[in-house]
């Protein structure tokens, strides 16, 4: 198994890189948005959010919280 290595890739004249094959690529930059989390408590002397649900990234990332703006289906 390839774990990000260069290796052969085939034809050198196709200009990309084959479906399925197991090649380096940029992983994590991405931006996700995750809706229906819960804050159940804000402590503001160790400066924490506890939020219930899953929330992407990584240990120590960065997170943005922010109100959602939703909208009822049928309703605008």
């Amino acid at each position: 198994m390839i774990h990000r290595q260069p290796a052969s890739n085939g034809d050198t004249n196709a200009g990309r890189v084959t479906k399925g094959s197991r090649r380096p690529g940029h992983y994590g930059v991405d931006r996700t948005t995750v809706q229906n989390l819960e804050i159940v408590r804000a402590d503001t002397e160790r400066n924490l959010l506890l939020v219930r649900g899953a929330v992407p990234g990584g240990k120590n990332a960065l997170l943005v919280v922010r109100q959602s703006v939703k909208t009822r289906e049928g309703k605008k």
